[in-house]
């Protein structure tokens, strides 16, 4: 049996070992390949002869035809080549070609194990001189699995993308984009896969250098790459800060490991959405730092790059006694910007506008006192939203909701039914609230949808870990490593990458063995004192990492209320405002905070109490207080 690999420089194996040096000649190659390609392995014999010895005499050229068929049987066996007057074909049994395997794989849409076959372009380095017709079949195969090996690499690359994968899916789609550097699904998906990975501005070079070969080729970027690149340049995810570009500081930013079912089962159920199921809800549920606002930025990320519009909110505890607040925090968080919404009523616009001034600045002609009560006027802008382009509406930590926004909710959810919205909520599963468990309840009843349960990370989610933050450990030492990350974490996501940073930042954490948390106990449950010193040090050693606007901004974050505008910090922490910002956007990238349109918020709580408690004497919490005019706490 010959394995014969095409998929790039061409080899030859002979019953798993090394061929004849003739079978390697040019022209034997070339006809075995050839013979093997084509419609029923079969040829006939004036056809090769013109093909490969054209140059030749015909005499001549059909004794080196004969000639080759011999050095073929000879290694092969008598029955691999069979003769029939002028037909010569090529047994079905004699040889194994890697390009059948691609085509199986494909045919089950198994890319990954196709791309696998792919070393380069197809029979690459190779060619007959003298033989212009093989030449030219040559070129118009190698266009042809060059598009294949494209679509292989890129469908590679989404299905990578979609478990948050994404490193994998820049090589992939990188690899697509080499081999065909015009393929607009080529460079749009290597462009998704820089802007998920945090990097708009390289995604942005990727479209203009795309442009310029364009240019060049006499043609222009499509319609869907040139709209994709407005969405990205649209400020829909934001450049690292310089500071954030470096390991003192990159690896807070984890990939997302031990979540690609949950974010498939959303983005699924996304999908159903979009192709007209009607509306849906999704419930994440978890505690502190299970990587609950992870999720849902990344399914946000998914939606915008694909076109789609998300109007998102982030909820804090004050927000529980201000009636109206998730609402108006939706109305600021982009559902201004929906397609659609300028069809609302008058006075459902009016509504906001004489709430929100982008409202009023947006819809002048519908300044008014808000006539329509608040919960009716986004019922109706949503609904008139939802029939220009699927929506999603995305509120982080919905359990501090107030009630009149979770009723309008599950109200609009109930009203859309058969349009394409998506409600997506992330919750305390402790979370105490009758109107989010009437919305729990309506689940699979009067709306469709799901509700996930984040787990911890289990062993082999915390060694990938490990291996992503520290790549130049031993295997011995990783295993240590999540050893102490499993004890002193109980596999929560923020606790481990806390730990995990800090260790590249010099921490060596002890190896008491103490199992953490108790039986029974939860990180919510969990007052900071009562957290492994091994957690406490690391958040210390992260916070020291960073630089000196940074820390004194997230110090006032500590001191102020849960929620914080640019402006209230720079006077609480006494930093003019441009220099404020660039501390925030450190923070930001680093996933020390997170913000919506109404201001910053910590991550996670634990952190925020551990820095007020830890990192702050009472005279700086003095100071602090007193300047951003707060009543000392």
């Amino acid at each position: 049996m010959i394995q014969l690999r095409l998929l790039g420089p061409p080899d030859l194996t002979l019953d798993g070992g090394s061929p004849p040096a003739e079978l390697l000649w040019r022209k034997h190659l070339a006809l075995l390949a050839y013979l093997a390609l084509s419609p029923r392995r079969a040829r006939t014999r004036d056809h090769l002869v013109g093909l490969l010895w054209g140059d030749k005499a015909e005499t001549s050229a059909r004794h080196s035809l004969r000639e080759a068929i011999r050095v073929l049987r000879q290694a092969m066996g008598a029955d691999a080549i069979e003769t029939e007057g002028q037909l010569i074909r090529l047994a079905a049994a004699g040889v194994q070609v890697d390009t059948e395997t691609f085509d199986a794989c494909a045919s089950r849409e198994d890319w990954e194990e196709a791309a696998k076959l792919v070393a380069g372009e197809f029979m690459e380095g190779f060619g007959v001189p003298g033989a212009s017709p093989f030449e030219d079949w040559l070129t118009s195969v190698r266009a042809e699995w060059r598009s294949r090996l494209t679509d292989a690499a890129v469908n590679v690359a989404r299905a990578c993308l979609r478990a948050a994968r994404i490193d994998e899916a820049r090589r992939a789609a990188g690899r697509a984009l080499a081999a065909e550097p015009l393929s607009d699904l080529a460079v749009q998906t290597a462009m998704q896969a820089e802007a998920l990975a945090g990097d708009p501005a390289a995604a942005l070079q990727l479209f203009g250098t795309f442009e310029r070969r364009s240019q060049e080729a006499g043609t222009a970027p499509g319609a869907e790459t040139a709209a994709l690149a407005a969405r990205i340049r649209g400020g829909q995810a934001r450049a690292r800060p310089a500071r954030a570009r470096g390991p003192e500081s990159w690896t807070r930013r984890a990939p997302l490991v031990g979540r690609a079912a949950v974010l498939g089962s959303l983005m699924d159920l996304w999908d159903t959405v979009r192709a007209g199921a009607g509306a849906a809800v999704a419930i994440v549920e978890g505690d502190l730092g299970r990587g609950k606002t992870r999720v849902l930025e990344e399914v946000a990320g998914r939606t915008i790059l694909a076109g789609g519009t998300v109007a998102r909110a982030l909820a804090v505890r004050p927000d529980r006694d201000e009636p109206g607040s998730g609402i108006l925090g939706l109305a600021r968080g982009g559902l201004l910007h929906a397609p659609g919404v300028a069809a609302a009523a008058q006075a459902a616009l009016g509504s906001f506008g004489g709430r929100l001034a982008e409202w009023a600045d947006r819809f002048p002609g519908a300044r008014g006192d808000g006539a329509w009560p608040l919960a009716t006027a986004f019922r109706e802008i949503v609904l008139a939203a939802v029939e220009e382009q699927p929506l999603v509406l995305a509120v982080d930590e919905a359990h501090w909701l107030d009630d009149e926004s979770l009723h309008a909710l599950l109200a609009v959810a109930r009203d859309a039914r058969a349009k394409p919205l998506l409600l997506l909520l992330t919750v305390m599963p402790s979370a105490q609230s009758a109107v989010m468990d009437d919305l729990r309840a309506a689940i699979g009843g009067a709306v469709h949808g799901r509700s996930i349960a984040l787990a911890p990370l289990d062993a082999a989610d915390l060694r990938a870990l490990a291996e992503w933050a520290l790549p130049t450990y031993a295997p011995d030492a990783l295993a240590r490593v999540t050893r102490r990350l499993a004890s002193d974490t109980a596999g929560i996501p923020l606790l481990a990458i806390e730990l995990l940073h800090a260790i590249t930042l010099g921490l060596e954490p002890d190896d008491s063995g103490v199992v953490w948390p108790a039986p029974a106990r939860t990180l919510s449950q969990t007052l900071p004192a009562d957290l492994p010193d091994s957690v406490v040090a690391a958040v210390r050693v992260g916070f020291r990492g960073l630089s000196a606007g940074a820390q004194r901004v997230l110090a006032g974050m500590a001191v102020l209320p849960e929620r914080a505008t640019d402006e209230h910090l720079c006077r609480a922490v006494e930093l003019p405002l441009d220099e404020a910002r660039r501390a925030l956007d450190e923070l930001e990238w680093q996933r020390w905070i997170t913000s919506d349109a109404r201001g910053y918020t910590f991550v996670a709580r634990i952190v925020r109490d551990i820095i007020g408690r830890d990192m702050l004497t009472p005279g700086q919490r003095r100071r602090i207080e007193a300047a951003a005019g707060v009543a000392p706490t």
